[in-house]
């Protein structure tokens, strides 16, 4: 998984391609519960490229995208948002696979 580095690598990536954004945090306990099974999802859904996100480094981002709980996922492809599943509950592989699969 790639890590966001800077705002405009975030409008590169958004704008071209389909990738999906993981906004998490080190200190989030919901967040560090699917980190073991994040490699499995990857690998499932090899179409998209997955960029984790830093809330507290990008929370000025988090805030445009009302992004308010972690971990959340927004998916894009060529600038266009095709989804996002963002709450502050704690997500399950089961949920994180079901979204991304209905997203095409």
């Amino acid at each position: 998984m790639k890590n966001l580095e800077a705002m405009s690598q975030f409008e590169d990536l958004k704008n071209s391609g389909k990738h999906i954004f993981l906004f998490s945090a080190d200190w989030c306990p919901d967040c560090r519960v699917i980190e073991p099974v994040l490699p499995e999802i990857e690998n499932k859904f090899k179409e998209f490229t997955f960029v984790y996100v830093d809330r507290d480094q990008f929370i000025d981002l988090c805030a445009q995208l009302d992004v308010f709980g972690i971990p959340s996922f927004i998916a894009y492809e060529n600038g266009k948002e095709l989804g996002r599943f963002v709450s502050k509950d704690r997500k399950t592989q089961e949920e994180i696979e079901n979204f991304i699969t209905g997203l095409s």
